[in-house]
């Protein structure tokens, strides 16, 4: 069975797998994963085998259970979802998981055996604003958070677009003018754009066999793996990020790093002089209303991983999914501008998208605000996360959907070809 080694399951998780990583291991049967048959923390205490702590939490199959109870084992901040009424999703349910398609190797498929291939915990689809299918696995439920993992980047990009259209940040200012504290590091001359666009050159190697990489230092300042003995390193994420230093040139090609969003996440702090939660719960979730509260990790000091710790439901994320179709308002709520929402989904710079190939499974795409766009003929765009977590916009085909998974590879490198035939097969079903 395709066992990651604790280390190396949390440091992929903090931050992505390279694209480029060596071919994907043999994966266990999806059923022989189930949390259904592995029977975790159910007994009174649970020992042995059953037991899931933080020792084991990021392992594989333990993580299929951890995506859905982070809260129980790490400090997490309450996204109140506040008093007013959940707004509702009306339904309009069809047979969707029978839906044929070619996968990309060209062999038939149905959007079930997709579902199941990718270990899908949660699937809701919108069309028009209705459900059209929703599906559970694994123990999931309607009112189960879920771990997003680099969602939470999208959420972060919009919130700080939105600023620049205020006027509240200026995005070709210098990242000093709203955090000085980093004047010694990489983001000392970096434009707030190269964060927003993560342009910007930082040194933030992602080799998890090398315990010299930054990787593990953002993981062990952070609290998402716990500290070697005799640590003596930065014990939160902003002090981690003072000791980054720059290597190249700012704004020369595209890099996926998962610090630029927690150096965004500060920005956006700075300029509201708000904790990022509570932004999340006054200007998304209690205007969405939404079903459940959400809740994202924190540091030992209370900071969020702005880059990677937002959980919430599949239902809730689709409400978002379909503010963001809508241009920006919905519940009778203005949520983002419009213009910020079309500068989103316009996308960014393809050639430094291309930039040293490091994006090569995703051909075609740019990325913009911390969201990936396709530069497809529907104009879809989406919020992206390690594991198999998916928000999908397809204007054109006026669908949304959510999907959360616990695929055993965090890299999607390996499952985005199958992915795009799925989005195809599934907008072609919702036109008919």
């Amino acid at each position: 069975m395709f066992r990651p080694t604790a280390a190396a399951a949390v440091l992929a998780a903090a931050a992505g797998m390279a694209w480029g990583q060596a071919q994907a291991p043999a994966l266990p049967p999806p059923a022989s994963v189930s949390l259904d048959r592995l029977n975790y923390m159910n007994a009174y205490p649970p020992e042995g085998a059953q037991r899931i702590d933080r020792g084991n939490s990021y392992q594989y199959p333990q993580m299929r259970w951890t995506l859905q109870h982070l809260r129980e084992l790490q400090p997490t901040h309450n996204i109140r979802r506040g008093a007013g009424p959940v707004s509702p999703l009306p339904a309009d349910p069809r047979a969707l998981g029978g839906v044929a398609f070619e996968d990309d190797k060209g062999q038939p498929i149905t959007v079930d055996q997709w579902l199941e291939r990718t270990y899908t915990d949660a699937i809701v689809v919108l069309h028009q604003g209705r459900v059209v299918f929703e599906r559970y696995d694994n123990q999931m439920r309607p009112w189960t958070p879920h771990l997003l993992f680099s969602i939470t980047k999208s959420f972060t990009g919009l919130m700080a677009a939105q600023l620049v259209h205020e006027g509240r940040i200026d995005d070709q200012a210098l990242v000093v003018k709203y955090v000085p504290e980093l004047a010694g590091s990489a983001w000392g001359d970096m434009k707030v754009r190269d964060v927003m666009d993560m342009t910007g050159a930082v040194r933030f190697r992602e080799v998890y066999t090398d315990p010299t990489a930054e990787i593990f230092g953002y993981s062990w300042a952070s609290g998402m793996l716990p500290r070697p003995p005799g640590y003596q390193g930065p014990a939160t994420i902003y002090d981690f990020l003072k000791t980054l230093k720059k290597d190249g040139e700012h704004g020369e090609g595209f890099v996926y790093r998962t610090v630029h969003s927690e150096v965004l996440g500060w920005i956006v702090s700075r300029a509201t002089g708000r904790h990022w939660a509570e932004l999340m719960s006054e200007n998304l979730w209690q205007k969405l209303g939404m079903e459940e509260d959400a809740h994202v990790m924190v540091d030992s000091v209370g900071t969020p991983l702005q880059g990677a710790g937002l959980n919430a439901t599949a239902r809730d994320l689709a409400r978002v999914g379909e503010m963001l179709r809508l241009g920006g308002t919905y519940n009778g709520q203005k949520v983002f501008d419009r213009a910020v929402i079309e500068d989103t989904a316009r996308g960014g710079d393809r050639e430094k998208f291309r930039f040293q190939g490091l994006q090569a499974a995703r051909p075609g795409y740019s990325y913009r605000n911390q969201w990936w766009v396709l530069h497809n003929a529907d104009g879809a765009w989406e919020a992206s996360g390690i594991h198999g977590q998916m928000l999908h916009i397809n204007p054109k085909a006026e669908m949304v959907v959510v999907k959360l998974s616990s695929h055993p590879v965090a890299s999607a490198a390996f499952t985005h070809a199958l992915t795009l035939k799925a989005w195809a097969a599934l907008a072609q079903a919702v036109r008919r």
